[in-house]
């Protein structure tokens, strides 16, 4: 019996670690998060996002205002290469200067599409029912 307590507590110690360094949901790689949404096919998930503009796709009226549209080349393995679509609405944020290979870090929410799949409401909600949003280019932030 003693000799099961060095063994179990091995074991826990082991089980920590590797999900401390698991990557996926979570983890030090947000693309993680955005990788696994995309390929369970989940939508309506907060998410962080890491990479790079691959495409300006200009602006467009919608219901909810003037959006403009860019897309996003997720960084890092855990992110496996994904090209997401990102739309900011530029009546709350204002315009945001992007160009193709900007390093860009979005926070909204996800919705899931076989072609990569959605951020939207990188933005803060006037109506205070949807979590906030940003969209960070180098160290400034537009919510």
């Amino acid at each position: 019996m003693r000799a099961e307590r060095p063994v179990r507590a091995l074991l826990a110690v082991a089980a920590l670690a590797a999900a401390g360094c698991a990557g996926g949901a979570g983890g030090n790689d947000p693309n993680g998060a955005v990788y696994a949404a995309w390929s369970e096919h989940r939508s309506r998930i907060e998410v962080t996002a890491d990479g790079s503009v691959a495409r300006i796709l200009g602006t467009r009226n919608g219901r909810s205002g003037e959006h403009e549209g860019f897309l996003l080349h997720l960084r890092g393995a855990a992110g496996r290469g994904l090209t997401v679509r990102v739309e900011d609405n530029t009546d709350l944020t204002g315009p945001i200067p992007l160009h193709e290979g900007s390093d860009v870090e979005v926070r909204g929410e996800y919705i899931y599409d076989p072609r990569g799949g959605l951020i939207h409401w990188t933005h803060r909600d006037p109506r205070g029912r949807h979590p906030g949003g940003y969209v960070r280019v180098d160290s400034t932030y537009y919510q």
